[in-house]
């Protein structure tokens, strides 16, 4: 059952509002973990947001924390009540990047650079299918249907009436030219792009070849921001097997910088527009 209450953002703020009761009493998490008898690990996944957290758990941490007031102790027992809902996406099943789409649903904006392959949240119905058969070709019929079904629920966020979600995508031109399904469904997704890029809150930007070695050719990575001030910047790196949250200041700030760079040597959102045109129009020779 999906939930207006973001379960993965209120698992984030918790662990930080847990991180700062414990930096207050100059305590380790090894310290926190030898008094519970658990594994560090498990303090530090509670701390990060990226386990699910229980009243039980809260209550502990405010006992080794020695916190005496009522209202704080409540503030974060309701905070963990609420972190264990669930949200939209978990009505498809277990979604590997269950995490990033909780961060995404909850971003105030995203800035995306991409080297392979369009971002999910700006691929058609035939691209994606071609894509996800294409990357996990041992994949079921009915699962590549669920991850289709749930990448097109996160469009959502861009055509939201209130506050949608404002994109910044600077693409490499190989993800326009690389064939995802056939040439067709290019020239589909291709003309799906210039529609986006005409949204007030979408921006694209094309990074052509012949710009040479730039600050993304190690690969694609994703900057979230938050409408809550007390929410840090988090940079996203998808994996095979798993994915990596970049979340202390200067990680997000290296990153920022880089953005900025390949935003400079990218083409404008005009001429953007005029090349995914053009290659369009090659695709339907």
């Amino acid at each position: 059952m999906a939930s207006n209450v973001n379960p993965t953002v209120r698992r984030r703020r918790l662990g930080q509002e847990l991180r700062k009761l414990r930096e207050q009493k100059n305590m380790t998490a090894e310290q926190v973990a030898e008094r519970l008898l658990v594994s560090q690990s498990k303090i530090s996944r509670l701390e990060n947001g990226r386990r699910s957290i229980s009243q039980r758990d809260v209550r502990d941490l405010c006992g080794v924390y020695e916190v005496e007031d009522h209202r704080i102790v409540d503030s974060l027992m309701q905070m963990a009540k609420d972190s264990r809902q669930q949200g939209w996406w978990h009505a498809f099943g277990d979604i590997p990047y269950s995490v990033y789409i909780g961060l995404e649903t909850d971003a105030a904006s995203i800035r995306v650079y991409e080297s392979q392959v369009l971002p999910g949240l700006l691929q058609t119905r035939r691209y994606a299918e071609a894509l996800i058969t294409g990357a996990m070709p041992e994949t079921s019929t009915t699962d590549i249907e669920k991850r289709v079904q749930v990448r097109l629920r996160r469009q959502d966020r861009l055509q939201a009436a209130d506050s949608p979600l404002r994109l910044w995508a600077v693409l490499d031109e190989a993800t326009l030219r690389r064939v995802v399904g056939d040439r067709q469904s290019m020239i589909e997704q291709l003309e799906s792009l210039i529609e986006w890029s005409q949204l007030p809150h979408v921006t694209l930007q094309v990074l052509p070849f012949e710009v040479g070695a730039h600050p993304g050719v190690t690969g694609q990575y994703a900057i979230l921001e938050f409408p809550d001030a007390g929410d840090s910047s988090v940079v996203y790196i998808e994996g095979v097997t798993s994915d990596l949250y970049l979340e202390k200041a200067p990680d997000v700030q290296r990153y920022s910088v880089m953005y900025e760079h390949l935003r400079a040597q990218a083409l404008n959102a005009d001429q953007t527009r005029q090349f995914i045109s053009d290659v369009a129009k090659e695709f339907a020779r």
